[in-house]
């Protein structure tokens, strides 16, 4: 078995060896046992954190990657005018709390989530055209996650420190000390 340990973000198929298919109730696990599509033996034993999404790569202990793909399941994609009819749609879909996809294809923007009559007749209402059928659902982060999480900020941290510390020394010892001198001499006809 594969043993996956380590997640690495979004990469290029062309960096992986193998693809994992999996649907998103899935993704949101970090433990896991699974078949690869080229009908290897997985197991997942990531840290809990964001949903696996589609494109991110995971690292065996081999060293080996493999590429997740979001699986095609039954959804609801919803697509209404671009502008404020989308973004009203968008947020009252997601003040439901429930996951959300949100995209944009070459008929214009959507919401996609997974079947929910509540959520359908929502977004009827709202002026929506809704298409049922099967896709990848490949929900929108939450910002938060998105901010801890992205890789690319915990690497840059180390790379401005050691550059400021030497400039700032050294350059003011040397004046101080004439003024000083000038002080104690005063001090004593002071005392006297």
């Amino acid at each position: 078995m594969l043993k996956l340990i380590e997640r690495l973000g979004p990469i290029e198929g062309r960096q992986a060896s193998d693809t994992l298919t999996l649907p998103y109730e899935l993704r949101i696990r970090g433990r896991l046992k699974a078949v690869s599509d080229a009908g290897r033996d997985l197991g997942l034993f990531l840290d809990r954190g964001p949903v696996l999404r589609h494109g991110e790569g995971l690292r065996a202990e081999s060293g080996e990657i493999v590429r997740v793909r979001a699986a095609d399941e039954p959804v609801v994609t919803a697509r209404v005018a671009a502008g404020l009819p989308l973004a009203r749609l968008a947020y009252h879909l997601g003040n439901r709390h429930v996951q959300l996809a949100l995209g944009e294809d070459g008929q214009g923007g959507y919401v996609r989530f997974p079947p929910d009559h509540v959520l359908e007749e929502l977004a009827e209402l709202l002026g929506a055209s809704l298409e049922r059928h099967e896709a990848p659902f490949d929900p929108e982060p939450g910002a938060y996650h998105q901010l801890g999480h992205s890789h690319a900020h915990d690497h840059d941290h180390d790379h401005e420190h050691g550059h400021d510390h030497d400039h700032e020394h050294g350059h003011d010892h040397d004046h101080e000390h004439g003024h000083d001198h000038s002080h104690h001499g005063h001090g004593h006809h002071h005392a006297h």
